[in-house]
């Protein structure tokens, strides 16, 4: 195991699900776009958000990375079957508590089952398994992200 290669699986594999999920929503499979949601957190600027979300989602991927990678150096061994499993555990995490629950509470624009109606929400809450954002964005979030744990858990089993 090796953490310059948890490093570039990190990179490899935010590319491949960040590109999953831009391509999902260019074929309508989902109207999730997950930078835009991270984004405006921060920024009411469209344009910025996009930008910054981005760049969030990059740290987000190398951080869950080395999270796996601390759990692979824990059990001792890693590779891309491991990786896998922990990108599902990680995509069925992401879409019931992290995005579901967690992000709405801490997301100034976005709306929650706590909303009232004077309150005016920017941002559509995602909801369970995010399905808010349409009938595929629960199969095409769990299934980039076994892909992103597959490369991460791949990259770190490499020798040095």
């Amino acid at each position: 195991m090796n953490a310059w290669g948890t490093a570039a699986g990190a990179f490899v594999g935010t590319l491949a699900l960040t590109t999953a999920l831009r391509a999902a929503s260019e074929l309508r499979l989902t109207r999730m776009d997950l930078p835009f949601l991270l984004g405006t957190a921060v920024t009411v600027n469209r344009t910025r958000a996009k930008a910054i979300g981005y760049l969030m989602h990059f740290l987000n991927g190398q951080i869950f990375a080395f999270v796996y990678f601390a759990v692979f150096v824990a059990i001792g061994q890693a590779g891309w079957w491991l990786g896998a499993l922990f990108g599902l555990a990680h995509g069925l995490f992401a879409g019931t508590a992290l995005v579901n629950i967690l992000l709405p509470l801490v997301h100034p624009r976005m709306g929650s089952p706590l909303t009232s109606a004077p309150q005016v929400a920017l941002l559509e809450p995602p909801g369970f398994l995010i399905r808010n954002y349409g009938p595929g964005t629960p199969v095409v979030t769990v299934l980039a992200h076994i892909g992103y744990g597959a490369i991460v858990g791949g990259f770190t089993n490499l020798t040095a």
